[in-house]
């Protein structure tokens, strides 16, 4: 790996869904990409082998549109091969009982003021799931092997804040550190979090940042693992 390579972090969110494009909060329900999302993650790939940009691994969630974006990204980049972990801690935020609901729906049911607390905020979290509702983590088997307590049925951004940072203390810090480049896979909310904890952003200005579909956000870190560079690639 070249010098220029070295301590170097590279986030994306998904390429759009359908679910996306129809304005539904989809969370943790495993939505499948559009041919638009499979094409802006071709096109993502295409701008990162531009840039010079390779990696040593891919990080994703659990989630198949994060697995379909780095299936065409990476093809995009010819290194399909490059190593690939999926984990359920980079999932998007569990947005409870919104899951599945279009943004009018939920207008109507709960009102404009509640909809962008929980939507935009820091530590409000929607309203939960039943533990009945098929809706739940529990009955995905995408979970079977996951202790159940650990499994949310609503998420604050702080709860999905708290929820990643084991990992990227324990995992994805340590491959940096080790001059390991990383590409991370993951969803608006869940990489609205970390860069609000890479960058010390205030709770209050959280509402302010915005990740878009399928846009490189490139970091370089110092021996000290402090931000000294960041750009998008477009």
């Amino acid at each position: 790996m070249s010098a220029a390579a070295e301590h170097t972090l590279v986030l994306i969110r998904h390429g759009n869904s359908c679910w996306n494009m129809s304005g539904r909060f989809t969370g943790w329900t495993d939505i499948p990409l559009a041919e638009q999302g499979i094409a802006q993650a071709a096109a993502a790939g295409r701008h990162l082998a531009a840039a010079g940009l390779v990696f040593d691994e891919v990080h994703t969630s659990v989630l198949q549109r994060t697995h379909q974006t780095a299936d065409s990204l990476l093809a995009a980049t010819c290194h399909p091969s490059i190593s690939r972990y999926s984990t359920w801690r980079l999932n998007e935020r569990h947005y409870g009982q919104l899951q599945g609901l279009n943004r009018h729906e939920i207008l109507t049911i709960w009102g404009e003021q509640k909809l962008r607390r929980w939507w935009r905020g820091y530590l409000e979290k929607p309203p939960p799931l039943e533990l009945s509702d098929p809706r739940h983590p529990r009955f995905d088997p995408l979970y079977v092997e996951l202790d159940p307590a650990l499994l949310p049925c609503s998420e604050s951004l702080s709860d999905c804040q708290q929820r990643l940072l084991p990992y990227w203390h324990q995992v994805l810090a340590s491959r940096i550190t080790a001059n390991l480049s990383l590409l991370v896979i993951s969803h608006g909310n869940t990489l609205r979090s970390l860069v609000m904890y890479l960058e010390k952003i205030a709770p209050e200005a959280i509402s302010k940042i915005e990740i878009p579909l399928g846009v490189p956000l490139v970091y370089r870190f110092n021996k000290k693992l402090e931000v000294v560079g960041r750009e998008w690639i477009e």
